[in-house]
């Protein structure tokens, strides 16, 4: 089988590692187990002692019911017959292809997202037809675009939300909307969710899985809980249909996720409106920073995201992205994504949910570079 590189991966996994400023990162300021303790009240040694009692056995096939339990709290209909555990968000992904999808079948996605929901339907014969999302739009969907690519024959759309550059966010108006379009062709909705809960504003922010049946939401542990180490994430949808061949198609392929990382995830689920509250307060004061450095910065433009931890930055430098992230990072230690690796030309991606003096910092450096950049300093500007 073959499939495309998948750009913004390849590009952390090789820059990551030694950068001075990493705000490319888009978790939200990782905890730690002594954190988790701290956050939640819980017994730190009843825990581990309870824990390391345990045989290292396969665990509950189908998920612990305590860690299912806690990821219905985060719908309205669902219960723990819905909910399938998977290796991250990225298995989960890959498991909804996986279980659904066969070659000739017609997909609709949205451009630009997490490559994952384009390249690995592509590898598998299916038919992509791109929804590109535009920035005058605010990265919302045309829906008229939209209903015109979603014929009676395409079996699944493809969305994300939050999005993934860009930090757009569907409100539940326009996902009843997506919604809508989907039943008239019988199609399924993969909606990565990754990032839901992490809203701008207090309010409640829809899931697919609780407004369609064919609905299914893709979420983890990673972003929104700030435990990425855990590589736990699920698949969650009223289909039961769909369930049994997520399970069936799992037994080939994961049979079970880890016990540590689900019972830690447990516990974090429990205490879930902490951790939020917490992660909430980090991505709002951190876009705020964020956006004043923006509107300071004549040479830089975005659309300011609605959840989410990440932004598309555009600038008006000519110079492509790939050479200007390279470039920050050896001379100033800056740590983005490319645009590119999203195809999106002329801008760069930033993760603003990190440690808030590590964000400063970044912003600060990056308008260093951008200083040099005017002054014909830097290698990459005299070059072009």
């Amino acid at each position: 089988m073959r499939i495309k590189p998948f750009l913004v991966e390849e590009w952390m996994n090789e820059y990551e590692t030694g950068a001075k400023y990493n705000i490319a990162e888009t978790c939200v300021d990782s905890i730690s187990m002594n954190e988790l303790f701290e956050l939640t009240g819980e017994d730190k040694e009843k825990f581990l002692r309870e824990f390391c009692d345990r045989r290292l056995t396969y665990g509950d096939i189908e998920g612990l019911p305590s860690f299912r339990r806690g990821v219905c709290r985060l719908y309205k209909t669902l219960g723990e017959e819905n909910i399938v555990p998977s290796h991250g968000a990225a298995g989960a992904n890959h498991h909804v292809f996986y279980s659904i999808l066969e070659p000739g079948d017609r997909v609709v996605s949205i451009m630009p997202t997490y490559q994952q929901l384009y390249s690995i339907p592509e590898s598998y014969g299916a038919h992509v037809h791109m929804l590109r999302l535009k920035n005058e739009d605010g990265y919302i969907p045309d829906l008229k675009e939209l209903k015109k690519l979603v014929t009676p024959d395409t079996k699944m759309i493809c969305i994300n939300n939050p999005n993934n550059p860009t930090g757009a966010l569907m409100g539940n108006d326009v996902l009843e909307e997506i919604v809508a379009v989907a039943e008239r062709a019988g199609a399924y909705i993969l909606c990565d969710e990754v990032y839901r809960h992490l809203t701008q504003e207090d309010r409640w922010q829809d899931s697919v899985a609780d407004l369609y049946d064919k609905g299914i939401s893709v979420g983890s542990m990673s972003k929104v809980f700030s435990m990425a180490g855990l590589r736990i994430g699920w698949m969650a949808t009223r289909d039961k249909d769909l369930i049994r061949s997520f399970l069936s198609h799992r037994d080939y392929d994961l049979v079970s996720c880890g016990m540590f990382d689900e019972a830690v995830a447990s516990l974090a689920l429990a205490h879930g409106d902490v951790i939020l509250a917490r992660n909430k307060g980090i991505v709002r004061e951190n876009l705020r920073m964020l956006h004043r450095w923006v509107e300071k910065e004549e040479h830089v433009r975005y659309t300011r995201p609605g959840g989410g931890t990440t932004a598309l930055l555009h600038y008006d430098y000519d110079i492509p992205s790939v050479e200007l992230c390279r470039d920050m990072y050896h001379s100033r230690g800056v740590f983005v994504t490319p645009g590119d690796c999203f195809e999106e030309p002329g801008s760069l991606r930033i993760g603003y949910a990190a440690d808030r003096q590590v964000l400063a910092d970044g912003l600060k450096a990056m308008s260093g570079y951008f200083r040099d950049l005017e002054k014909g300093k830097n290698d990459v500007y005299m070059r072009g």
